[in-house]
């Protein structure tokens, strides 16, 4: 029977036997029919919406079925989603009846993205397509406009996107629609998100670990998620692993994950049966909330869920061609993809078109009938497709005055160190609009200073739970980008710290949230949202260690090849640069920040005002690492990067020590968008900013923290590029020395010394006269050193000494 369970509160430990009991694990509710009056009103949403679905994907003229159809009605390409479409309608429509009955504060986030004519057509009926789009009014002109020009050039994409209104959910790509909602309910205790997760999209890896976002959620001061898992069976081409599951299996799983699962399954009487599963769990989550709120938590509180079973495609065509469609993979896509010139399927489409009787449902001037319209909220800010928090929700964090942890000029310290005394603050100043999503590294990353006022939002340990902690952390990047995609376009800030070799697992998570937030730009109708910011530390230079899994610095590039107006990629060089630089982030708007930096302790060469200017530049010649102040330089040596950079300049020292006669240019880029040829991004230099910096002509090196490719992509198209040489990351370096790895890399200062010398004797006769003497010393330095390491294996305590600086370097080596 539908629905064949029992309503258990709180339930128990399992026995051991839980195939014999699972039965017991679905929740049974009296059945309750729906008024006839409801019925009729809930069916006629649904078909309005399935017809506008169907038309959306079909037709671009003749969009009320006025006359007969012809092949020439029928749209040129047929490109769109029906299969998932039915289910999403009849789920936006009980939606529609749970707000306006309880005033509910709620959005729809639906996983299955591909289903955008059963939303599109939705909002078009309940009027927010014309709020925000003027063109597709609630008339015949605003439906043809919407019809005709789905899928095509000036008309919205076949997926959920940034300019369908009340999305916050990119839907190109699979796999991250519950995460997303778990992100938007933290924080926001009268939200509801309801999250259509498809039984394809169930699949991915990332939906199977987002399931237990759940025990992330304190519902003392967060919202809630209702998840319906869509079973209808099929994706594009194959049964899905869910459609091949009985309601007992189904139950078995969702109740382990900790969740009270219902099925809906009734289609003799679906409305009714969605409708009281609907009240059953919001009661659910008013009820664990209210404990929460009351100071009598439920210990693990199985928060509700709901089996929706449907047929794939449902009400479309039953047949075509002999062929099942109805309940099949066919059904997936365009059902009728010969519709434009084969006479059969225009008639079977005719047929599809006029099942749902639009006469019936369409006034004579286009708009949908008042009776249709009696199930929208009344009031505007309660429907799905006008919420405050998509649309205009913005928040932002307190003044942050990152100098109060500044730390004093030539001393030695961990940047993240400080950023975790300055986290710590920003922390205590935004209970409610700022959190920080972490892979289980945070300690490693030495930002630990954020637990001395904070704790960790873990709501299944008994050490962590309801003490509404900042920091969540979880052994998955996924999760930690969906919170933060979540939390961010709901209107808060969000920092997300990895190690760097693993911020690349969601490379592509990221470029999605960048178009999407590219396309909300261009929308017209979207506020501003904090930027996403990421902290990338436990670099590829001291991750000797760990070895050469763990060395990899091309989250940079994925970064790098994003618009120019949101990309933003920053290598701060010390403790106080990268202070001033988190501040700036956290504080910006639209942008995807990468951060960069050391976690071990280094040397502070900038004091706090000075750290500032360099910021505000992006780059500056650090006169006390040049000779004459950096002036008539022979070579121009260039650090970007915090490691990077100390060998730079400790490259410098033994040049001004050794040879005399070298004039070095020393600078330090901290903001690697400044590299670009001018006018490629908003923080390019000019072309005469550049040559101040760099020279007009004197030979360049680039000691870079990343891979030479990207540096190389940046620099094309300035003048006079050929002087350039470049060290970076060349994939060298296993389990082995600090040092070690600046070796095999050709990173090192006696690497950066090299091209030094034989970039200044292109024009520096003196130099040119020892060149080889002078680069064979060097490379004896080179491999008298690799045999230290080899033998002692550790590197020369001589290595952190920087003679001609006035630098502590005693604690340089530490960790």
């Amino acid at each position: 029977m539908p629905g064949e369970v029992i309503d258990a509160p709180n339930p128990q430990p399992l026995p051991s036997n839980v195939p014999d009991y699972v039965s017991d694990l679905l929740v049974k509710l009296e059945k309750r029919t729906l008024p006839d009056d409801t019925n009729d009103v809930v069916a006629k949403f649904r078909r309005a919406a399935n017809y506008i679905a169907a038309a959306m994907i079909f037709l671009q003229d003749n969009v009320y079925l006025e006359r007969a159809l012809k092949h020439e009605d029928i749209k040129p390409r047929l490109l769109g989603h029906w299969g998932t479409c039915p289910g999403l309608t009849l789920v936006y429509s009980h939606l529609n009846l749970l707000i306006k009955k309880h005033d509910l504060d709620m959005l729809y986030v639906v996983g299955p993205g591909h289903g955008a004519p059963a939303i599109l057509a939705a909002l078009w009926l309940e009027g927010s397509l014309a709020k925000f789009y003027p063109r597709y009014s609630q008339d015949a002109q605003g439906l043809h406009n919407l019809i005709s020009g789905f899928s095509t050039t000036g008309g919205f994409p076949s997926h959920i996107s940034a300019e369908t209104p009340g999305s916050i959910h990119e839907g190109g790509e699979l796999g991250y629609a519950l995460s997303v909602s778990f992100g938007a309910v933290m924080d926001n205790p009268d939200l509801v998100v309801c999250c259509v997760v498809g039984d394809g999209e169930s699949e991915t890896g990332p939906t199977a670990t987002a399931w237990h976002g759940c025990k992330y959620i304190d519902p003392a001061e967060s919202g809630a998620v209702l998840p319906i898992v869509h079973v209808n069976g099929f994706k594009i081409s194959e049964r899905t692993i869910y459609g091949c599951m009985d309601n007992k299996e189904l139950a078995a799983l969702f109740t382990g994950y900790g969740y009270q699962p219902r099925v809906v399954d009734d289609l003799n009487d679906i409305d009714a049966d969605l409708s009281n599963s609907m009240e059953w769990a919001l009661r659910e989550i008013k009820r664990i909330q209210k404990a929460a709120r009351e100071g009598k938590p439920i210990t693990k509180p199985r928060w509700p869920v709901l089996i929706l079973r449907t047929p794939k495609g449902w009400s479309g065509p039953k047949k075509v061609h002999g062929t099942i469609v109805e309940g099949s993979y066919k059904a997936h896509q365009v059902p009728l993809p010969q519709a434009k010139t084969d006479a059969e399927e225009l008639k079977q489409l005719q047929e599809w078109l006029e099942s749902y009787k639009p006469k019936e449902l369409f006034k004579e001037n286009g708009d949908v009938i008042d009776e249709i319209k009696s199930i929208i909220p009344p009031n505007p800010d309660r429907r799905l497709g006008q919420k405050k928090e998509v649309s205009g929700a913005y928040r932002g964090l307190k003044p942050i005055d990152w100098r109060n942890f500044s730390v004093e000029k030539g001393r030695s310290e961990s940047s993240m160190k400080a950023v975790g005394r300055l986290l710590e603050q920003i922390v205590k100043d935004n209970p409610k609009t700022f959190r920080i999503f972490s892979p289980d590294e945070f300690e490693s990353n030495k930002l630990d200073a954020v637990l001395n006022s904070t704790n960790r939002n873990f709501q299944w340990d008994q050490f962590s739970r309801a003490q509404g902690g900042r920091l969540i952390e979880v052994l998955s990047e996924h999760q930690c980008q969906g919170w933060m995609q979540g939390y961010t376009l709901t209107g808060r800030t969000a920092l997300f710290p990895s190690y760097e070799a693993f911020l690349g697992i969601i490379d592509t998570m990221m470029i999605q949230y960048a178009k999407f937030g590219k396309m909300s730009r261009e929308s017209g109708w979207r506020s501003d949202i904090s930027s996403i910011n990421y902290l990338e530390t436990s670099t590829w230079t001291r991750q000797e260690h760990n070895g050469y899994s763990h060395q990899n610095p091309g989250f940079i590039g994925a970064v790098l090849n994003l618009k120019p107006n949101a990309a933003r990629v920053y290598l701060p060089p010390d403790a106080n640069t990268f202070l001033s630089t988190m501040a700036h982030c956290l504080q910006s708007k639209n942008y995807v920040n990468l951060m960069v930096g050391s976690k071990q302790p280094s040397a502070v060469f900038l004091s706090a005002d000075e750290a500032e200017n360099h910021c505000r530049a992006g780059a500056s010649v650090w006169k006390f690492a040049s000779t004459a102040d950096g002036l008539n330089p022979d070579i121009v040596l260039v650090g970007i990067g915090a490691e990077l950079t100390f060998e730079v300049i400790a490259a410098a020292d033994i040049l001004r020590s050794e040879i005399p006669d070298l004039r070095v240019r020393v600078v330090n880029v901290t903001d690697l968008m400044i590299l670009g040829a001018f006018s490629s991004h908003p923080h390019a230099l000019t072309d005469d900013a550049f040559d101040a910096l760099f020279t007009e002509d004197i030979p360049i090196h680039f000691n870079y923290h990343g891979y030479a490719t990207e540096l190389k992509g940046l620099l094309f198209g300035r003048p006079n590029m050929h002087r350039v040489t470049i060290a970076s990351y060349n994939e060298e370096g296993s389990t082995t020395t600090p040092f070690n790895m600046m070796l095999v890399n050709g990173t090192s200062r006696y690497h950066v010394a090299i091209q030094a010398i034989k970039g200044a004797a292109k024009r520096n006769d003196k130099v040119r006269l020892r060149l080889h003497e002078l680069t064979s010393e060097l490379t004896g330095r080179i491999s008298e050193v690799t045999k230290f390491i080899l033998k002692e294996k550790t590197d020369p305590e001589y290595l952190n000494e920087v003679k001609n600086f006035k630098i502590d370097t005693a604690s340089m080596s530490e960790g």
